[in-house]
């Protein structure tokens, strides 16, 4: 005869809100807008079009989420010969059964004119010869349908022209932006909804400390959570406190274990920690490869795109080399690209190896995986909308499929 059963322990209990003083000052708006990369910006700016008030809150200041540091590009059916169709494939292929197709097919026939909406609200994207977009190639896509912008800067210069937008509606009293706000907790009603945000304010300004915003809904746009890992390609603000939040006001959060670890991130030393130096994707787009200590390809063989597997396959690859040789890095060879192509194509990454004593024109760059992107967050369904009434998820921060 078997023993007791032992007892099953109890789910640990989430607790509901922060410790934080009492709201000294508070503000209404119809949307309150959490975050301010380009999904949080796009929000709000758009929003403004449906409401009569936004309030867009920020932890630091307008520019200083992850959006600025995107290198690749966007990816779109844009090319005439290219077809949404298509870009699902890839699209789901890449995602190994594990994609929302209604979700990917929203994606893919959607994505095209959003990033005409960019162009027509001011990005500046790199054109061909004939003045159409300049594409690319990055990991698991059969075509070239990557837009990108200042060669390396596609990040940096939507987050631009998102924020040069929002200045432009500056002195509209139905836009408001706080920055230095840190959202404490979500607020709920008696029924459980989501009704605002308490915020903490740090610094001058006509509000400061813990203070309340109510609103009809809130959206989260808060990017990601790099932070919790030794290494990440995420700034100092990328610390999951959005996500957080929202656990604490009863939403589900899926996925969370989905954490993407980009393979190619300039290794610094073993002693390095917090952000470190991305190598875009597009840089092996581009004609660069990933070799070990002796020189050879690592990616030969491993998958019928070589270098430009998905990313995962990839890292997973430069793992398995590091492992079998003892390695804590390998190499991305572009040397062949020639210095002119590289220091064009390429200026930010060029000027930040040269700061680092790299050289990709001349130099094998020391490369090893590092936490990316988090694929998971807050669930959410085709409109944004979270298992809690009046809150919204997007950008990062959400898990859409």
């Amino acid at each position: 005869m078997s023993g007791p059963t032992a007892p099953i322990p109890a789910p640990p209990v989430l607790p509901r809100r922060l410790d934080a003083g009492a709201p000294g000052w508070s503000t209404e708006a119809d949307v309150v807008v959490v975050g301010s990369g380009i999904a949080g910006l796009t929000c709000a700016l758009r929003l403004r079009e449906r409401v009569d008030r936004v309030l867009l809150v920020t932890k630091t200041v307008l520019s200083a989420g992850s959006t600025q540091w995107a290198q690749g590009g966007i990816a779109a059916a844009l090319d005439p010969e290219d077809t949404p169709e298509e870009h699902l494939e890839d699209t789901l292929v890449a995602g190994v059964g594990l994609c929302d197709v209604e979700a990917v097919r929203a994606l893919v026939t959607e994505g095209p004119d959003r990033v005409r909406e960019l162009v027509a609200l001011g990005a500046h994207f790199d054109l061909d010869d004939g003045g159409g977009l300049k594409l690319t190639r990055e990991g698991g896509h059969h075509r070239d349908r990557i837009a990108h912008a200042g060669g390396d800067a596609t990040g940096a210069e939507i987050s631009r022209a998102l924020i040069a937008a929002l200045q432009r509606v500056v002195d509209d009293p139905g836009i408001e932006v706080v920055e230095h706000a840190l959202v404490v907790d979500l607020l709920t009603a008696d029924d459980g909804a989501v009704c605002g945000v308490t915020l903490h304010v740090i610094g001058e300004g006509q509000v400061d400390g813990v203070g309340a915003a109510y609103a009809r809904a809130v959206v989260l746009a808060t990017g990601g959570l790099g932070q919790i890992y030794t290494s990440t390609t995420n700034p100092p603000v990328a610390t999951g406190d959005g996500t957080a939040a929202a656990l604490r006001a009863g939403a589900r959060v899926t996925d969370l274990e989905f954490v993407q670890f980009h393979p190619t991130v300039l290794f610094l030393g073993e002693g390095s920690t917090g952000q470190q130096p991305l190598i875009s994707e597009a840089v092996r787009g581009e004609g660069a490869v990933l070799v070990d200590d002796r020189g050879e390809r690592i990616m030969a063989g491993r998958h019928e795109l070589g270098d430009l597997a998905p990313r995962d396959v990839v890292a997973r690859g430069i793992l398995d080399v590091m492992g079998e040789r003892g390695l804590d890095h390998v190499f991305l060879d572009a040397r062949h690209l020639g210095a002119a192509f590289v220091q064009e194509r390429f200026p930010s990454i060029v000027a930040r190896c040269r700061e680092l004593g790299f050289d990709p024109a001349t130099d094998l760059l020391p490369v090893a995986p590092a936490q990316h992107y988090a694929s998971g967050g807050v669930e959410t369904d085709l409109r944004g909308r979270t298992s809690v009434d009046g809150l919204y998820a997007c950008g990062e921060a959400s898990c859409t499929g």
